[in-house]
């Protein structure tokens, strides 16, 4: 792991107490104070993604709660650093304090993180969102900490696009033997492609800007998106007409920062950050509820097809995907550790919901 020295981001403190009487008469007039911590805060993303509103409402409660003690600098897009391995390095080496990852994005430099993708393990998003606020996710933390040499820390996942659904140009898949020969575009990491070979189909990496086309010219006929990726890079126009809501995964986002200039704050500071992510990771949670509405619309208004898979359809999408549980375990370091947690986890807040819906309905 590349670990450089970090650049320190403390700016010059007050003026002393003993002058706090004559600097008070001076206050209308004097320039502001100039922020103790300044945070450069980076997604490889536009001004239409959760991670935009996400980063939107952290800077917000960050340099209000802090009483302008912390200030946070957005930068959307690829100009302090273009993708996800040089982005956590530089949030490593302090260029960079805050970032957002896929869980793909990150998957080379910590394969354990696969194990948010693995398929059909969080069912919808009550039980999602309850794993990704509890130990799932500290436990996740420590290891990442561990392996940066205590540099790059986990603050929280949020989610990027809803759910991962099958989409394609050809037809209605209802089961997995329909898609039995479809040559289905992924992200270069492994599970990704596991699943879709598990699926029947042919997993096909194909770069995010180079979709388009490989659509209109059938490199690829399908993908794993969520609606409001697939209506904002405008695919139907490019073929692809198929929707299958099987929510075979949810689009985890984890926010990573330099984890000594988190340390390297009073603890009241350190308090408003973890308070502002969390923040943040409730906007990330339902930033995608509200834009999926208008994009299932516009997709079926462009002659766009779903279909929802009944409860024996979906049964079949997860017993097909079985081998790629056992992939994991055995492909990846404490490939177990990490499925028994996620899934122990997950069985926890299934039981959590249920009793919660128990006492509601009486």
């Amino acid at each position: 792991m590349k670990t450089t020295v970090k650049t320190m981001h403390k700016a010059l403190k007050g003026s002393a107490l003993g002058l706090a009487a004559v600097m008070s008469t001076m206050a209308m007039t004097a320039p502001a104070m100039a922020a103790d911590f300044n945070l450069r805060a980076v997604a490889n993303s536009n001004e239409n993604d959760e991670d935009y509103d996400g980063l939107v409402v952290f800077k917000d409660f960050v340099e209000s709660h802090s009483n302008g003690k912390i200030k946070v600098d957005l930068f959307i897009g690829t100009q302090l650093c273009g993708n996800g391995t040089e982005c956590i390095q530089a949030v490593e080496d302090g260029s960079v304090d805050v970032y957002i990852s896929t869980s793909g994005g990150a998957a080379n430099m910590f394969p354990y993180i696969q194990v948010l993708d693995l398929p059909y393990v969080l069912p919808d998003d009550r039980t999602a969102e309850a794993v990704l606020q509890g130990d799932f996710v500290r436990e996740l933390r420590k290891e990442i900490l561990a392996d940066t040499d205590n540099k790059l820390r986990l603050m929280a996942i949020g989610n990027t696009g809803g759910w991962r659904n099958f989409a394609n140009t050809k037809r209605t898949v209802k089961q997995p033997s329909d898609m039995e020969g479809l040559k289905i575009r992924t992200v270069v990491a492994d599970l990704p492609q596991e699943l879709v070979k598990a699926l029947g189909a042919s997993p096909t990496p194909i770069p995010w800007p180079e979709l388009y086309t490989s659509f209109q010219t059938g490199v690829v006929e399908g993908s794993k998106n969520g609606i409001t990726d697939i209506m904002g890079m405008k695919f139907p126009e490019a073929g692809l007409k198929y929707v299958t809501l099987d929510g075979h995964a949810y689009m985890s986002a984890l926010w990573y920062m330099n984890n000594e200039v988190f340390m390297d704050m009073p603890v009241e500071q350190r308090k408003v950050i973890v308070d502002g992510f969390r923040a943040l990771q409730q906007a990330t949670f339902a930033s995608p509820k509200r834009k999926s509405i208008a994009a299932y619309e516009a997709f079926k208004k462009s002659g766009g097809k779903l279909y929802v898979p009944s409860p024996a359809d979906k049964a079949k999408f997860q017993a097909a995907a079985a081998p790629v549980y056992t992939w994991f375990q055995e492909n990846v370091d404490d490939g177990k550790k990490w499925f028994d947690l996620l899934q122990a986890e997950a069985d926890k807040a299934k039981a959590k919901i249920a009793a919660d819906d128990k006492a509601d309905l009486m």
